[in-house]
């Protein structure tokens, strides 16, 4: 799973959603199975506190760094795309 369908994820479980489940019931009449009742519940999951928690602790994370640090963190990951393209190649 990518790191965008990870945080869409989290985004709608911090601020609620809203959902439908099916229930079904199937009966076996003269040898085929027929479904026989069908119900669709819409419900409403209210927002989760500790989601919506991560969500501005990794937002904070970024924006408390210094300058210096901000600096340091993008070399870093300049290093591991390098290396990671260089590991494609062999």
């Amino acid at each position: 799973m990518n790191d965008k369908k990870l945080k869409d994820a989290l985004y709608k479980k911090a601020v609620g959603f809203e959902t439908e489940e099916v229930t079904e019931e199937y009966q076996e009449k003269e040898g085929d199975i027929a479904l026989i009742k069908r119900k669709v519940t819409k419900k409403t999951v209210p927002p989760d506190i500790t989601a919506l928690k991560m969500i501005m602790e990794e937002e904070k994370g970024v924006r408390s760094m210094t300058d210096e640090e901000l600096e340091k963190e993008k070399q870093r990951l300049l290093l591991l795309l390098k290396k990671g393209e260089d590991d494609e190649r062999v």
